[in-house]
């Protein structure tokens, strides 16, 4: 296989386990668009490679993805000059053309990858690092890593098909109950709410997923897997594809309001955000 040239993740293969690090420690791996440009190029590499059984996607340093980059988000709210455009991917996304749309959007193509997808969440989650880390099929987290959905506190809203992900995974009223609070959450409650399947010592939860891994490898037939993860997404996640379109025009939406510019502001500031409230004609 050619060596893959990326600026912002590293790719590794020791079979039969492809691990993806985010690579952006110093910024605690803050979503980029050349980060989403990588993380296709890594993961179609990992889709073709035969010495792949399962895949590990996690962060380098003391982050997993802290959401997406602050500068990027200031200039999106007008904070530093004129508003800019959000770069969308159009071109087909990695993964199985034959598996249904659904399962092929901007930032959820893992559902079509045909080989398992576990997150390793090494450290925090938050905002953009949300839909990815709920993408993939299995999450191991670090006892002491940290989840938050951080969406209310920017004014912002649930990207990329977050809230049907939530939903699925802990039922409707905790799902919201995450969603309005942007609460911290960490790996033993995660694990409990069923955000995550099992949360471990931070030194030990990477040796885990390879170790689970390589178990698939050496009992579980690779095709069997690839045709129930599609029987399954496929029931599941029918209409994702209209869902994860119906995000991307709220969050289009969202970087226009003055609740996006005071989030942010509030944030680079260090102080608690002033939202104005629904209803109020002032």
């Amino acid at each position: 296989m050619p060596e893959l040239e990326l600026e912002t993740v590293i790719y590794e293969v020791e079979e039969p386990v492809a691990t993806i690090s985010l690579n952006r420690p110093a910024a605690l791996n803050a979503w980029t668009h050349q980060m989403g440009i990588d993380l296709r190029a890594a993961f179609t590499a990992a889709h073709h490679d035969p010495r792949v059984v399962g895949i590990i996607l996690t962060g380098a340093g003391r982050g997993f993805c802290a959401g997406a980059d602050m500068n990027l988000l200031g200039g999106l709210s007008g904070a530093d000059g004129e508003q800019e455009g959000v770069e969308i991917h159009r071109e087909p996304p990695p993964g199985d053309p034959d598996w249904p749309a659904d399962l092929r959007n901007e930032y959820t193509y893992f559902l079509s990858i045909p080989k398992p997808v576990i997150c390793v969440i090494n450290g925090a989650v938050a905002g953009m690092g949300l839909p990815v880390a709920l993408a993939c099929d299995i999450r191991f987290m670090s006892d002491d890593a940290v989840i938050t959905t951080s969406y209310s506190h920017r004014g912002l809203i649930a990207e990329y098909g977050v809230a049907t992900f939530l939903s699925r995974l802990v039922g409707p009223a905790k799902a919201l109950d995450l969603l309005f609070t942007s609460r911290k959450v960490k790996g033993p409650e995660a694990e409990q709410l069923g955000l995550v399947n099992k949360s471990c010592p931070a030194d030990e939860v990477l040796d885990y997923a390879k170790a689970y891994i390589r178990g698939l490898a050496e009992q579980a037939s690779p095709t069997s897997m690839a045709v129930m993860k599609r029987q399954l997404y496929s029931e599941l996640y029918k209409g994702f594809e209209q869902i994860s379109r119906d995000a991307e025009k709220e969050m289009l939406a969202s970087f226009v309001r003055p609740d996006f510019v005071e989030g942010v502001t509030a944030y680079r500031e260090k102080r608690a955000p002033s939202f104005g409230r629904i209803g109020d004609a002032g």
